[in-house]
């Protein structure tokens, strides 16, 4: 490919300073018509200027349907929206308005989103796509299957022998192989703004659809990898045209490589197999998942740039990648300024970090666990939503996401911020490093923090009073389902609403991380109807257990399940007790609740309404809870009018590969 006509003499044999006019063709170089070649070499130019015409077509219509895929999901959520829980009294809700409400409810809505959440939530084909839904699978090979089909629709397969000038004896062959490269590689050229835009945190996608942006994940890594199939292609392609089928050889080789765009076409094929390399498994093990996220930002844009060098006739779509992605930074730095650009102590107005207390919960084997509490002048976020934070003390150039476990509340103007995190590597390491650090030598240490945010939608903007709830925790995971129980428990209680936590952890004293909160939970479980369950899976039951392990002078009964005992045996601590702790481990060994029962059961004893499980924790209990939760549901069922079968799965997977 080329910018000028000029660069372009050797390989389509144009005359161009000999042209009687100059046809146009979008996203490629001008046609010298009439033809005055030979009869050979001027059918082979019809048939790139067609292939590529048509090209063009597919990737508008590829957009077209892009657009109003958004456009009608973009409608159907105004036209047949979910109840709203903030559309909604307050007050305690009698049977025969929850029974007005269901009725309003489309049945066809949630017939349908039962059936798909029944065939199409589960993992799919897992050793090749990761941890993710069969639906994403689904929209994955929808997309790939039009970029296959119609690489290789509208083109005339066919070889022209054509004479070189000049050179008396040698002949160049041409083949469809030319304007096929060509077609895969304005394909990679199309798809370039879609895979920015899936991949941005200020998403244009979640404001249409309604969806987080990290559920763009999947599709913006695999966007990718055939973004590079696709430029791999077109490279290769040509490649053996220039090299193999045109003469003499090695000469045109030689002046073919040396031109300007050839070379910006060579620097953006080793950049996206760059970008590739460095996105695998391997590539972030190797390298660490600062340096992953910080380069790919960096060489996505220089590619562009490349891209632009090689055919800047096809601007058309690398300006709106450039767009996106500049949009994107903008608005996240204007996130952070906004937040931190405060009141000065000497009554001045600047920038002002957030100081946050730090707490260590020391933990060897598994990392240590820090917790971070302080209070800062913004507006309130909505439960579900996280933060990126940036320690400042550690590094201003990295920062992570992270869920405040507290309600997002304003008291005197201040919203307090709580968060717990485990230390791995990286940066999470440094800062567990720099909490032991200050806390020996004061005990109220503190540490900046930068903040960008909040992200993410709310998940509790459509519970409402007839919703029963299950949330399903492992580890530091609690912080994102417990504010959803902190939220039940401000509100009134509902008639007939089944609520319950199951909270997986390793050991026993890892409760103390949200003892507070978790003491708020407890006091108003018998009122609020909230069971409590948490499992301790790496310690073994003991007889010196008490209540007081997990908070003092509360009424809460403890039930200690033997390791030979069933993980949910303990039906007797669950009818007559708000909160269970057991002991279900070993020492040195893992025994995981079993979550299919427990998610069963818990659906079966459900009087009435639908059922969200929230959830957060390691990949494989996700992935394990997208079964569960898929065969819990039954379109036929909930069409009946039995809401028992409509199970919703709200997980949080930022962090899922």
């Amino acid at each position: 490919m080329a910018t000028t006509g000029s660069q372009l003499g050797a390989r389509h044999i144009q005359n161009y300073s000999e042209a009687a006019s100059l046809e146009k063709h979008w996203g490629y170089v001008d046609r010298v018509v009439p033809c005055t070649n030979d009869p050979g070499s001027c059918a082979y130019l019809d048939q790139v200027y067609g292939s590529h015409d048509i090209t063009m077509v597919y990737s508008g219509i590829f957009w077209a349907i892009v657009a109003g895929v958004l456009l009608i999901w973009t409608i159907g959520r105004r036209i047949f929206p979910s109840p709203r829980a903030d559309e909604l009294t307050t007050s305690r809700m009698d049977n025969e308005r929850l029974a007005e409400i269901n009725y309003r409810r489309s049945r066809i809505r949630r017939t349908a989103a039962s059936l798909i959440r029944r065939y199409l939530l589960p993992d799919s084909v897992r050793f090749i796509f990761g941890r993710t839904t069969r639906l994403q699978v689904l929209i994955l090979t929808v997309l790939a299957g039009y970029l296959l089909i119609f690489s290789f629709v509208g083109l005339t397969y066919q070889t022209w022998i054509t004479p070189i000038k000049n050179s008396p004896g040698l002949h160049n062959t041409r083949t469809t192989l030319g304007p096929w490269s060509d077609r895969v590689g304005v394909f990679a050229y199309a798809l370039t703004p879609l895979s920015v835009m899936l991949s941005s945190r200020e998403s244009i996608l979640s404001l249409l659809t309604g969806l987080p942006y990290q559920s763009f994940n999947f599709l913006h890594r695999w966007l990718g990898y055939i973004i590079v199939i696709q430029g791999s292609l077109h490279t290769i392609g040509w490649t053996i045209v220039e090299v193999r089928l045109y003469q003499p050889q090695p000469q045109t080789a030689q002046e073919w490589i040396a031109q300007l765009y050839i070379i910006w076409g060579v620097v953006a094929q080793g950049l996206l197999l760059l970008l590739f390399g460095l996105s695998t498994p391997w590539g972030i093990r190797l390298t660490g998942y600062e340096f992953f996220r910080k380069a790919h930002y960096v060489l996505a844009m220089v590619y562009i740039g490349a891209c632009w060098g090689h055919w800047a006739n096809l601007q058309c779509f690398m300006i709106p990648g450039l767009a996106i992605w500049a949009l994107d930074r903008v608005i996240r730095l204007l996130r952070s300024a906004l937040i931190h650009y405060q009141y000065l102590p000497n009554g001045s107005m600047g920038f002002r970090a957030a100081h946050a207390s730090l707490t260590h919960f020391p933990d060897e084997e598994h990392g240590d666990v820090v917790r971070l509490d302080f209070s800062y002048p913004q507006d309130p976020w909505k439960v579900g939503q996280h933060f990126y934070l940036c320690f400042a003390e550690c590094s201003i150039w990295q920062s992570h996401p992270f869920t405040p476990l507290n309600l997002p509340k304003v008291q005197d103007g201040l919203v307090s911020h709580s968060y717990i995190f485990r230390a791995k590597q990286g940066e999470t390491k440094k800062v567990a490093a720099l909490a032991v650090k200050k806390l020996t030598s004061a005990p109220s240490a503190t540490t900046p923090l930068i903040l960008s945010g909040s992200y993410g939608e709310s998940i509790v903007k459509h519970l409402t009073p007839d919703v029963n709830v299950l949330c399903v925790a492992g580890g530091t995971g609690i912080t994102y389902v417990l504010p959803v129980l902190l939220s039940m428990v401000e509100q009134p209680g509902a008639k007939d609403r089944k609520v319950q936590l199951v909270w997986a952890v390793r050991k026993k004293d890892d409760t103390r991380w949200i003892e507070k909160e978790l003491d708020t939970v407890r006091k108003a479980a018998k009122a609020q109807k909230i069971e409590v369950h948490i499992y301790v899976t790496r310690e073994a039951s003991s007889k010196n257990l008490s209540i007081s392990d997990i908070s003092e002078k509360d009424e809460a009964a403890v039930k200690e399940v033997a390791l030979t005992s069933p993980v949910s045996s303990a039906k007797e601590v669950r009818s007559n007790s708000t909160l269970d702790v057991q002991k279900i481990g070993g020492q040195g060994f893992d025994r995981h609740p079993d979550l299919n029962k427990l998610v069963k059961e818990f659906v079966d004893s459900t009087v009435r309404g639908p059922t969200t499980v929230y959830a957060s924790g390691p990949g494989g209990m996700i992935s394990d809870l997208r079964s569960i939760v898929a065969s819990c549901n039954s379109g036929a069922k909930v069409w009946q009018g039995n809401e028992r079968y409509d199970v919703k799965l709200v997980c949080d997977d930022r962090l899922e590969w």
